[in-house]
């Protein structure tokens, strides 16, 4: 049974195109124009289309799954089932006022002030649960400008670093909502095409799980094997076999998280292990 999946173009393209490869599902042939694209596994189309229209898309049948930001998703409303956070594309939903603006904090917000964004639901929703009222002033995009030409007082915005903002004299004063690109499914495809998800899942998850961490392989001298095993927890306790030598040796081999390889190979070096390698990994499937 086959599976559309839509794929967002634009800023998240690249990173889910690459988690897809990874993953297994990698693009056959495309061009930029190309909308449906074939994979490497024949029981899965790609549909590339605005990230805007992704929830929509999906929460109607059009596909059958969908990857897009958080923060679109919530905007959107649609009745969608969120299936796994892929962890990119991170982004923060603010409010932002100018620099010289008294408003400094919420509670500095008065009534009926004037709020220019592009997720007019996430800001109404927002500020109902604040119990403070506001004006809203919807846009398509380039909302920064909004409080300089006096459009607005505030803006509602996503930012990933916040250079953007600053650059136009701009600060947060309070996040809304963090975002990430997320996997999302259509209700009905979930209860007839479980089977075929659940395996897409579980392969995008593997690789969303191998970010950040490093195979560790070395050979230790018997008698320092448990000096070693303190050192080298891995993500259920290091795997130990024998090599065969002239003087009793254990290989050892254990997955670590990639910010803490440097440390562990001058402890594990220190601590007699030889031969360390340090080796990438692409997908872990718990």
């Amino acid at each position: 049974m086959s599976v559309k999946i839509a794929v967002p173009k634009g800023h998240l393209e690249e990173q889910t195109v690459e988690l897809l490869q990874n993953a297994g599902i990698g693009v056959t042939s495309r061009n930029e124009r190309q909308l449906f694209v074939r994979t490497s596994d024949p029981e899965i189309e790609l549909v590339f289309v605005r990230a805007e229209d992704i929830p929509d898309f999906v929460a109607k049948g059009a596909t059958d799954l969908g990857i897009t930001g958080y923060d679109i998703m919530c905007e959107s409303g649609g009745d969608v089932i969120e299936l796994l956070d892929l962890s990119y594309g991170f982004t923060r939903m603010v409010v932002a006022s100018r620099e010289e603006s008294d408003i400094k904090s919420l509670r500095k917000i008065k009534a009926g002030a004037r709020i220019a964004t592009e997720f007019p639901n996430i800001t109404k929703r927002y500020f109902a649960e604040k119990g403070i009222k506001i004006e809203l002033v919807r846009l398509t995009g380039a909302a920064e400008i909004a409080p300089l030409i006096g459009v607005a007082d505030l803006i509602v915005d996503v930012t990933s670093t916040g250079t953007t903002l600053r650059a136009h004299g701009l600060r947060v004063i309070t996040t809304i909502l963090e975002s990430s690109a997320r996997l999302i499914a259509n209700k009905q495809s979930l209860q007839k095409k479980r089977a075929k998800i659940d395996d897409i899942v579980t392969a995008m998850n593997s690789v969303v799980r191998a970010r950040g961490k490093k195979l560790m392989v070395m050979n230790v001298p018997e008698a320092k094997l448990e000096e070693i095993k303190r050192l080298m927890p891995g993500m259920a306790g290091p795997t130990v076999s024998r090599v065969e030598s002239t003087k009793p040796m254990l290989s050892v081999q254990a997955v670590v998280d990639e910010a803490e390889v440097y440390k562990l190979v001058k402890l594990v070096k220190r601590a007699g292990a030889r031969d360390v390698l340090v080796l990438p990994i692409e997908r872990v499937l718990p």
